[in-house]
């Protein structure tokens, strides 16, 4: 299903005014329903329904497997056996999450410099070519891209991403995340929950998320741009960069969103 159409606009370029057919993003907006029960609606693009909806749980921290995911129309159902108490909450971006701190991330993958920029530099999708009205994640692992979303909302192409791997059975420990978004604490927190341990960004983080990728083991990486990136919290895994990398050498790569 597409999740772009062609809208009628007038194009003004100086003094010439000219009538076009403009390639503008779809949003719509799905109930979904854990165990039968209505768990939240979600405004997003209409593709990877299924992947969204088995995302959405285990990002949200709600269960750490899928067992089955049913689409009708705009209705997710999911099945999975819950792991915590749904404690809703209204976030800063107006989506809907589950309140609470995320689980620990513990996993020992480790990725060189040329991955991050590899990885950077497959995030753009033919949607944003096209509309720039998208948000685009890809899941990678040992260097290869496995799964890519475009959607209006950031935080529904990491669920997209996220629940494709798990209803294909693919270890998310060993996988890494590519994002065009910011990283504020909601992010981290279903990168978190997904059990991901490296998060790669085009864009900024907040003092909130940054906090929150220290403490649940997230190596946060921020203005991976051209060929530089900001290492936030647990450098670690990235190899080759520890042993100078200080106070110094942090601020001074940063540059502006």
């Amino acid at each position: 299903m597409s999740i772009y159409k062609d809208r009628a606009a007038l194009q003004v370029r100086g003094q010439t005014v000219t009538s076009i057919q403009d390639a503008v993003c779809i949003e719509d907006t799905f109930r979904l329903y854990l165990n039968d029960l209505p768990l939240a609606r979600i405004i997003a693009s209409p593709d990877q329904l299924a992947e969204l909806g088995a995302g959405f749980v285990v990002c949200e921290g709600l269960a750490r497997q899928i067992r089955d995911v049913h689409v009708s129309g705009n209705d997710i159902q999911v099945y999975a056996e819950t792991t915590a108490q749904i404690d809703y909450e209204l976030c800063s971006s107006g989506c809907v999450g589950v309140r609470g701190m995320p689980r620990t991330v513990e996993a020992e993958l480790v990725i060189d410099q040329s991955q991050v920029f590899h990885i950077i530099r497959q995030i753009e999708s033919d949607v944003w070519r096209k509309t720039g009205g998208v948000h685009c994640s890809v899941l990678a692992q040992d260097g290869e891209v496995i799964s890519r979303s475009s959607d209006v909302g950031r935080h529904s192409t990491v669920d997209k991403v996220v629940g494709f791997a798990l209803l294909n059975h693919i270890d998310l420990g060993k996988c890494v995340l590519g994002c065009t978004g910011r990283q504020p604490a909601g992010m981290i927190s279903k990168v978190a929950n997904a059990g991901i341990s490296i998060v790669v960004s085009k864009a900024a983080s907040t003092d909130s998320g940054i906090l929150l990728a220290e403490q649940s083991g997230v190596t946060l990486v921020c203005f991976a741009r051209g060929d530089r990136f900001t290492v936030y919290a647990h450098p670690e895994r990235i190899a080759g960069i520890v042993p100078t990398m200080g106070p110094q050498s942090i601020t001074s790569s940063r540059s502006p969103a």
